[in-house]
């Protein structure tokens, strides 16, 4: 990964060396669960879609090998049951990473966070790092299945860290709100107030 795609990795040092955090990162490629945890100097749990361990048997091999979380979107059950299972994760002491906007950007541009990283920040105090992943979807672009040579970067921000009700809906969207607000800073992407999901759902 390092020879191939050269990353240009800025802020590991806000990365700490023991104890919990949340990593809460933009999402452009299906790569950036492969990318973002091979930089890191600690081992970090990550959560991806079910449809990740069910179709190509190589990504589904690497999402269990890594101790990848499974999450059912359509299933609000089973999301609470995920952020559950990463309360454990935290209070653990290890590292945590999710994507707020809940699925990949459809165009490039950042779209408006869903709850779930606040109410874990709230619940369990831990740190949130924000990380910006850079040109991760032009090795890999929507629809293609071969990964192409170019160099990606990217940035950890230093950590934030939340007071406040992880039961009150206003804490939770400002919080939220606040994270990606500062992982727009990093990536200099557009911001678009409005969950990615429903783009794709209405396209």
């Amino acid at each position: 990964m390092r020879a191939l795609w050269r990353p240009r990795v800025e802020g590991r040092e806000h990365v700490p060396t023991h104890g919990p955090a949340i990593l809460a990162s933009n999402h452009l490629s299906i790569l950036d669960s492969f990318f973002l945890p091979a930089v890191l100097p600690r081992d970090m749990t990550f959560v991806a879609k079910k449809e990740y361990f069910t179709g190509n048997r190589l990504t589904a091999l690497w999402m269990r090998a890594t101790g990848t979380m499974e999450i059912d979107r359509q299933n609000a059950a089973a999301a609470q049951a995920m952020l559950d299972a990463a309360v454990d994760v935290l209070k653990s002491g290890e590292l945590f990473g999710i994507y707020p906007e809940g699925t990949r950007s459809p165009d490039g541009r950042l779209y408006r966070g869903k709850i779930g990283v606040a109410w874990l920040a709230l619940t369990t105090g831990a740190p949130v790092l924000p990380v910006a992943m850079l040109d991760t979807e032009k090795v890999l672009p929507p629809g293609t299945s071969v990964p192409r040579i170019h160099r990606i970067g990217i940035r950890i921000g230093e950590p934030m860290l939340f007071t406040g009700d992880a039961a009150s809906a206003r804490d939770r969207r400002q919080v939220t709100d606040e994270v990606m607000e500062a992982i727009r800073r990093l990536s200099g992407q557009e911001y678009v107030p409005r969950y990615a999901s429903s783009l794709k759902d209405a396209g």
